[in-house]
């Protein structure tokens, strides 16, 4: 009986085998799956979508998808994203930056000197010493003395702006009180009420002070 039972079932289990061999997928059609379907995501999600995002980003947001770019007479003089150098007393300062020799956009980042290291500490007491001399008194705030992460931090605190409205204001002539006014109309509040720190443009609040000394 046990024997005959094994005769049985020897057949079917190399026709098992067979069947099974027969419906494994070749190496050459692994192969080629795979092939097709890294061609067809990378066209759809390198190619198609980046396109699909920046062509409704165009339509939806065209200024900030254009770069957030300033215009002056058909002119770019400057992007509401990126900090521009200004020395002179007649115009509010842009926070120190460590990109490059200054503000180069292509040169992006920080000078990466720890807290401790001698020469930043150097760097900034000299920094404060001079403000404080010139505005004595008064503590200077810290984003006066101290770099952005990418050096290009376009914004200032308004305590910072208030900080200079003294040696602007005297440099043009114009009253403290109307140049605070002119700080405050450009502080942008937080976003959605609590995003962010408030904030002052430094690029349209000078070209705002242009505006007022014509």
């Amino acid at each position: 009986m046990h024997s005959t039972s094994t005769v049985h079932e020897e057949p079917a289990a190399r026709a098992g085998l067979h069947l099974a061999h027969a419906e494994a997928p070749s190496a050459h059609s692994i192969w080629k799956t795979s092939i097709l379907f890294t061609l067809v995501t990378a066209l759809i999600f390198g190619l198609g979508y980046p396109l699909l995002l920046t062509g409704l980003a165009g339509l939806v947001f065209p200024h900030k998808a254009a770069g957030s770019l300033i215009l002056r007479n058909g002119q770019v003089i400057g992007s509401e994203l990126l900090a521009q150098s200004f020395t002179s007393d007649r115009y509010f300062h842009p926070r120190p930056s460590a990109a490059g020799n200054g503000y180069d956009a292509t040169s992006s980042g920080g000078s990466n000197l720890a807290q401790s290291n001698a020469k930043l500490a150097a760097r900034i007491q000299g920094d404060i010493d001079k403000l404080t001399a010139a505005n004595p008194g008064k503590p200077v705030p810290i984003d006066m003395v101290t770099t952005s992460g990418s050096g290009l931090d376009p914004d200032i605190t308004p305590d910072n702006a208030g900080y200079q409205v003294p040696r602007v204001a005297q440099a043009r002539g114009i009253d403290q009180d109307q140049l605070r006014k002119l700080v405050a109309a450009h502080t942008a509040q937080r976003q959605l009420g609590f995003l962010g720190e408030p904030r002052v443009n430094v690029l349209e609040l000078n070209l705002a002070l242009d505006q007022l000394s014509k």
